[in-house]
């Protein structure tokens, strides 16, 4: 008869609630510049690239440093790592509050990307170390999840309700208390852990998985931002695929590669990251019709619709902790799969809705995001459980690289399909007689269709309002209905790939 795991007590609980502090900060950075961006533009004298590359420098920093740092948590410690993320963190926290220029605040913007790579895979590494019992390790992951969803959302909330009060420079600095709070109190109450024997350092990974990762993710973002696939996009994720096969290549043959081939000799570690990766496609994926919703067809102002979209992140938050309670009494695979199939119902709801209608697009967004946090809590905790102790950095960042990728695909393949409908739809629905410039504008997102009419006297503007609305609204009918698809396909995959001998 096996010994029970020991349970974790008061001192692991607490230490579990010190790593929630930059999980939150980190997610919420993804979101909390939204409403910053036209304040920092007049006091900067931002260009549109410059703009760009603000928003996005994060999440390429991000995404190309995650399997690099869980790899160097795994050998220098976990809570070491943890520790000179939070100080990068927080000392680029003050530069970017403090940027004298464009090019300054996306500087200090990149360092914030690099010191997110630290943080994230150390706190789930950590988990998996501090937490031996299963139940208590599913319950840790249902919360850790929970309040990654809910941080995506408060960022865009907190961030509005500073730029009321606040100078732009003060959505940055909100960082540093939390992670001052995080280097004296993780010394005192997180244990450190790294591999005992984890072997050379694997240098020329490190450049092969950033070549790898970032081409994809800028070539996916490209196609959302600009609504088709372009020659640049397609050739940016072709080259970035071409690295990523001399990249694994080098994982299997290397004996100290920094990806370990024991990772992958469970089933269930390779079936959760492509499950995990199908969920943040669906998210992203809603997240970006939802949004634009609130704002470009409700006529929500940026405030308002990041406190509307509180009530879904409530639900959201919740539904990790109650999923992995569920999962103490039925297979985690049927639980996982029937996360999908509550996903795949939100986006059928998301089909109903029509240009004004604010509680069905809550309501989608709720039920979605439930079934897809349900999904993203108990496969996470599904693959780290057959994860070795001294390896969980590593498994972490590979969970969390496969998120990006799927968030960025998500972007790039609703967002793609929503532009085709409108861009096929909106032509023929204008008014007739306008301005070529207002013509052009209309004809390509929302978003500008939004801006051209305000230049519109009354009659014609609302015109090209409801044309808009409404072929924007029927992209996103278009979307859902494959997203609902999907992901009912998804929970067969589900069901018969995770299930436990």
């Amino acid at each position: 008869m096996t010994n029970p795991s020991p349970r974790a007590g008061r001192r692991e609980w607490t230490a579990f609630v010190v790593l929630l502090l930059p999980l939150l900060l980190v997610s919420m950075d993804v979101s909390v510049l939204f409403f910053a961006v036209p304040a920092i533009s007049e006091s900067l004298h931002v260009t549109g690239a410059q703009q760009l590359w603000i928003f996005d420098i994060y999440a390429f920093a991000l995404s190309g440093l995650l399997i690099t740092m869980g790899s160097l948590g795994d050998r220098i410690g976990r809570r070491k790592l943890l520790m000179f993320g939070a100080a990068a963190f927080g000392a680029a926290s003050v530069a970017a509050a403090y940027a004298q220029s464009a090019e300054m605040l996306i500087a200090a913007r990149a360092v914030l990307g690099i010191g997110g790579a630290t943080l994230m895979p150390s706190t789930m590494a950590l988990v998996r170390n501090m937490f031996h019992d299963d139940k208590q390790r599913s319950a840790a992951i249902g919360i850790w999840s929970g309040a990654m969803a809910g941080g995506i959302a408060l960022g865009s909330v907190m961030g509005g309700l500073l730029l009321e009060h606040f100078w732009w420079g003060s959505v940055f600095l909100v960082n540093v208390p939390a992670m001052v709070l995080l280097l004296i109190l993780a010394p005192l109450l997180v244990p450190e852990f790294k591999d005992p024997a984890p072997g050379r350092f694997d240098l020329l990974s490190v450049p092969l998985s950033m070549a790898a990762v970032l081409p994809v993710t800028y070539g996916m973002k490209k196609i959302a931002s600009d609504g088709t696939p372009s020659a640049l996009a397609l050739g940016s994720i072709a080259a970035g695929l071409l690295v990523g096969w001399a990249f694994v290549r080098r994982q299997r043959r290397n004996p100290d590669a920094m990806i370990s081939r024991e990772l992958f000799r469970h089933r269930l570690f390779g079936a959760g990251i492509t499950v995990n990766t199908v969920a943040a496609f669906g998210m992203m994926g809603s997240s970006y019709f939802t949004t634009q919703y609130l704002q470009g067809v409700l006529g929500k102002g940026p405030l308002e619709a990041a406190l509307w979209s509180i009530a879904p992140s409530i639900a959201i938050g919740a539904a990790g902790p109650a999923a992995t309670a569920v999962a103490q009494k039925v297979d985690k695979a049927y639980v996982i799969a029937a996360g999908f199939v509550v996903a795949a119902l939100g986006f059928a709801l998301l089909v109903l809705t029509d240009t004004d209608a604010l509680w069905t697009a809550l309501i989608a967004a709720a039920v979605i995001g439930c079934g897809i946090i349900t999904v993203m809590a108990l496969v996470s905790d599904l693959a780290l459980s057959t994860t070795p102790v001294e390896k969980a950095g590593t498994a972490s960042s590979l969970m969390e690289t496969g998120q990006e990728f799927g968030g960025a695909l998500g972007m790039a393949v609703f967002g793609s399909i929503g532009t085709a409908v409108y861009r096929g739809e909106v032509p023929d629905a204008l008014p007739s007689g306008l301005p070529a410039g207002v013509l052009h504008a209309a004809r390509e997102t929302l978003g500008e269709a939004v801006g051209a009419a305000r230049q519109l006297p009354a009659a014609a503007g609302e015109g090209v309002l409801t044309a808009a609305r409404e072929a924007f609204t029927h992209g996103m009918h278009v979307a859902a209905l494959g997203g609902a698809v999907v992901f009912a396909l998804a929970s067969v995959l589900a069901a018969t790939t995770l299930r436990q001998k």
